[in-house]
């Protein structure tokens, strides 16, 4: 491994490692969002039970609860600091008078917008090392990146890809059972012992 080729101000092997610079952006981004997000109801989960709720049509607790990955209790609490200012309403579903839908309301607009144009501006202090086509290009490619994993089941296709990646363990042998296991000690054939008696 030669010095010409790779980075001097951090260690070599984090020079290609994918979790390292997501944790170092996340961690960035996540400090400055709860920091803008803090006064929010429910904080920055608050926002993106909002940000969710927005862009699509109106849809049942359990189904924003699957999309966001989170616990459907923790769902619960957070719609219902949402409901007291008044930035989404429960209505009953026509189709299933037991669910209920999550509608946003005019104010719960303008609030996620409010927050929105201050988020963007925490995206772009975190994107400032590049130039604006960089991080246009960026952006692409996260949402690309973001929507392939949105779509599988997290619990289980990600299972699927860890199992995939793991080492494969060396195949063991099976202990012997009955009279078998008495003549087999330690991986090696042990001599009865009227057989070594005989012998002296």
């Amino acid at each position: 491994m030669t010095g010409a080729t790779h980075r001097r101000d951090r260690p070599d092997p984090l020079d290609d490692d994918l979790g390292w610079m997501l944790g170092i952006v996340f961690r960035g981004y996540v400090r400055a969002a709860e920091h803008t997000l803090t006064d929010f109801p429910g904080g920055p989960r608050g926002y993106q039970l909002l940000t969710a709720a927005i862009n699509g049509p109106a849809r049942n607790q359990g189904a924003i609860a699957e999309e966001l990955g989170i616990d459907r209790t923790v769902l619960t609490y957070l719609i219902d600091d949402l409901e007291r200012p008044g930035f989404v309403a429960r209505r009953a579903d026509p189709g299933d008078r037991r669910n209920r839908l999550i509608d946003v309301t005019d104010a719960g607009r303008a609030a996620w917008e409010q927050r929105r144009l201050a988020l963007r501006q925490v995206e772009s202090h975190l994107l400032g090392a590049l130039a604006p086509t960089e991080s246009a290009t960026l952006r692409a490619l996260l949402q690309q990146v973001a929507c392939s994993a949105q779509a599988v089941d997290p619990l289980r296709d990600l299972c699927e890809v860890v199992a995939q990646v793991q080492p494969t363990p060396a195949p063991t042998v099976p202990a012997p059972s009955g009279a078998d296991a008495a003549g087999v000690r330690g991986g090696r054939t042990a001599t009865p012992r009227a057989r070594r008696r005989s012998a002296d």
